[in-house]
């Protein structure tokens, strides 16, 4: 089997922090990444079966990782050499087609009684992600022995195993997993028809989490951040059912425009020239929600700013490292949750996996259309360049197309169905 696999070197993910600050879009050949040909990996046990992935999408975290910038939190709960990728679409043995959901949580790890986070349905936050019948990993493209989405075989427990409906393409179905991580943080910020909702950034995260908002919780006024046109225009297509008004702004707009938007005063250091520049600069009043789906130093001081006193921001972009003023935090008493993954939502009282209504979600916005590239993975480096400035190339989501004449069909796939575009 052909995997691309992340050995822990620390030389290799030195050479490729500094290729990335230097070129940031270019993921370096010097890296931890490398295309290898690998053994048939053994099953953690008979629960667990062989999946042949068609279609794994290109995530913020494995960008983090692959250019050497992922937190060091990470160190303990993940097991190393991994194949990434973790938003796939797949063959299973029988030829079915089904969507991955990757969290490695008590029951794919073969634990029982389950912990307290598996038994509410919380599976992102399960206690026990470095126990069981598998080596650490808070999930499948994290941990050296499930494998991941890039490579042409990887391993799946039939619990995380989702059928993909016949109606949908490929591309629809590896948007699933990315899917399901939006309408958790738009549920998760419990969006009132009253309110302002704010939400900063429109790469994958944001766009899926506008759509969310659309279709379950729409606010009075949403205001988005995007900053390319491309993605301004999304937005808009996807907040058709958000409000009275939507309105979308360039990111260095975005306080003025909130400003104007509320009816708020703009709070800013004595003598700035251009108040909305000064990293000081906030808002008297602002949004009821904000959303952060960036993730940076600079996307959280905005949000920070942004929000009013005693509102909530939701951080979904992965922050990594970064050095914030949290005095807002504290002087405001804005509350800031993290939103990661996914596992059981309530819609009006009743509970339903995420990636149901992700699926659903999917179909309805025909969300397989922001797949802007598909590449083999023999062009990796191209694929990973791509994925790194896809927003300023008019691209949303890349992934890998495993249907490449690259690497011809396992023998176990022989059965498989006929492709489905």
């Amino acid at each position: 089997m052909k995997a691309l696999v992340v050995d822990y070197e620390i030389a290799r993910f030195g050479a490729a922090l500094i290729a990335s600050t230097l070129r940031p879009s270019t993921p370096t050949r010097l890296g931890p990444l490398k295309l290898k040909e690998l053994p048939q990996a053994d099953l953690p046990n008979a629960e667990w079966v062989r999946i042949a992935p068609r279609m794994a999408g290109i995530c913020g975290s494995d960008l983090a990782t692959v250019h050497g910038q992922s937190s060091r939190w990470f160190e303990t709960i993940v097991s190393f050499p991994f194949t990434p990728g973790h938003e796939v679409v797949a063959d299973d043995p029988n030829g079915q087609r089904v969507v991955v959901e990757p969290v490695l949580g008590c029951v794919a790890r073969g634990l029982s009684p389950l912990c307290t986070a598996c038994a509410d349905g919380r599976l992102g936050n399960c206690e026990r992600i470095t126990h069981g019948c598998l080596e650490a990993g808070l999930q499948t493209g994290f941990c050296c022995d499930t494998g991941g989405g890039w490579s042409t075989e990887m391993l799946a427990h039939p619990s995380q195993l989702h059928p993909v409906p016949d109606e949908l393409s490929d591309s629809d179905a590896v948007m699933i997993e990315p899917t399901a991580c939006g309408l958790h943080a738009a549920l998760a910020a419990d969006v009132q028809p009253d309110e302002t909702v704010v939400v900063i950034g429109a790469g994958t995260l944001g766009l899926t989490t506008i759509a969310a908002l659309n279709r379950w919780s729409p606010p009075k006024q949403l205001i988005l951040a995007a900053k390319y046109a491309h993605q301004q225009s999304f937005g808009r297509e996807f907040s058709t059912a958000c409000a009275k008004t939507t309105v979308v702004c360039e990111p260095a707009k975005l306080i003025r425009v909130v400003r104007s938007t509320v009816g708020t005063h703009l709070l800013s250091s004595e003598g700035s020239v251009h108040p909305e520049d000064d990293p000081y600069s906030r808002l008297s009043g602002g949004a009821d929600v904000t959303i952060d789906c960036v993730g940076s130093a600079e996307s959280l001081r905005t949000a920070l700013a942004v929000t009013r006193p005693g509102g909530r921001v939701i951080m979904v972009g992965m922050p990594g490292v970064q050095t914030v003023d949290l005095t807002p935090l504290w002087q405001r008493e804005i509350s800031l949750t993290g939103a990661y993954t996914y596992g059981t939502e309530l819609i009006q009282g009743t509970p339903i996996r995420s990636f149901d209504l992700a699926a659903e979600l999917v179909a309805a916005a025909n969300l397989g259309r922001l797949v802007s590239a598909t590449y083999p993975l023999t062009r990796f480096p191209e694929a990973l360049a791509h994925a790194s400035s896809s927003g300023s190339r008019g691209g949303v989501k890349i992934a890998f197309d495993l249907h490449s004449p690259d690497y011809p069909a396992a023998p176990m796939l022989s059965t498989r169905k006929a492709a489905r575009r």
